[in-house]
């Protein structure tokens, strides 16, 4: 492992952890996507149905766990325990308009036409776009809180170290997936504009606004 992918992984993990704690901690979901949310935790089960089966390191196992659990742990906050704070009517992101083309492209390239390799491959394309319901939810309300934006900042981040983990796998260790490098693209540049407000709105103390996310 390289300190990139170990980098992305801890990222990933706190971008998480922020919002459970955002969540938790003022009892409600209010501005956060129940949809990305659920993307997400369809993104974990689809790519880790192999949890049981494949052994590759401690680490991996453990990590597979943890975001599973942790994936679940939000959708059962936003839908159940918080649900009367959940924003269903700024939530109307048209996910089959995702779903539909990921699941086709998923047919069409892989690296073995096989359940599992489909559902792997469903898994990568799907996460490229799953955060796209938030940040609809965002330009739909004007504003972000300050946590949902550095949410949002770790999230994408994680997809950003990720590519150099890619880079530095195919010059070290001769390794090239086209899949996972070509979504990851994808990811990381649906986070560019909001990278560069997170660091010249966000950190100055100024909410994200629809004005300036547009």
């Amino acid at each position: 492992m390289n300190i990139f992918r170990l980098a992305g992984d801890v990222s990933h993990l706190v971008a998480i952890i922020i919002l459970l704690l955002k969540i938790w901690r003022s009892k409600s979901c209010a501005g956060i996507s129940g949809k990305s949310q659920v993307l997400f935790a369809l993104v974990f089960t689809t790519r880790y149905l192999d949890l049981f089966t494949v052994y590759i390191s401690s680490y991996n196992t453990v990590m597979k766990v943890v975001f599973l659990a942790l994936s679940y742990a939000t959708v059962y906050l936003i839908y159940m325990r918080f649900r009367n704070t959940y924003d269903s009517e700024n939530d109307t992101f048209r996910v089959e308009f995702l779903l539909v083309p990921v699941i086709g492209l998923s047919f069409l390239e892989n690296y073995s036409f096989t359940p599992m390799e489909i559902l792997w491959t469903f898994s990568i394309f799907l996460e490229a776009v799953a955060i796209m319901p938030q940040l609809f939810m965002i330009t739909k309300t004007g504003e972000a809180e300050s946590i949902t934006t550095h949410y949002l900042f770790c999230l994408g981040l994680y997809r950003a170290l990720y590519l150099f983990n890619w880079i530095w796998r195919y010059y070290f260790e001769g390794f090239f997936d086209m899949i996972a490098i070509v979504a990851g693209v994808v990811q990381t540049v649906l986070y560019c504009d909001f990278f560069y407000l997170y660091v010249t709105k966000v950190l100055k103390g100024k909410k994200l606004s629809l004005l300036w996310f547009l």
